[in-house]
């Protein structure tokens, strides 16, 4: 894939998890901030949790930062899965964010 279909793709997850999360806080009273600054998406739940998700763009990768530890996902067959253990961004933000929250949170990509 070429570097500018990486960043729209980079462009378009980041803005579906930022809408969720924002939909998350309005919806279900999570308590939460989601800020993005270009290809960094910061979401701190409760002023104190921060999850990161970025593009890392020469390495065609989207990264993600959390309390549970740091992932790597590469866009393979139609998905982003993790560079160790082949299991999907989707399912591992979600996992991530319902452990944080203690409610099941289903991301959508």
């Amino acid at each position: 894939m070429t570097e500018s279909e990486f960043l729209a793709r980079a462009d378009a997850i980041l803005d579906k998890i930022h809408e969720q999360a924002d939909d998350w806080f309005e919806k279900l009273d999570i308590d939460l901030d989601a800020s993005r600054s270009g290809q960094v998406l910061t979401i701190v739940f409760n002023q104190k949790t921060h999850v990161v998700v970025n593009s890392q763009a020469p390495l065609q990768e989207m990264w993600v930062a959390a309390p549970s530890g740091g992932f790597h996902y590469k866009f393979e067959n139609d998905r982003w899965v993790d560079t160790r253990d082949g299991t999907g961004l989707e399912e591992n933000l979600s996992q991530i964010f319902s452990e944080i929250t203690g409610q099941t949170l289903n991301l959508t990509l």
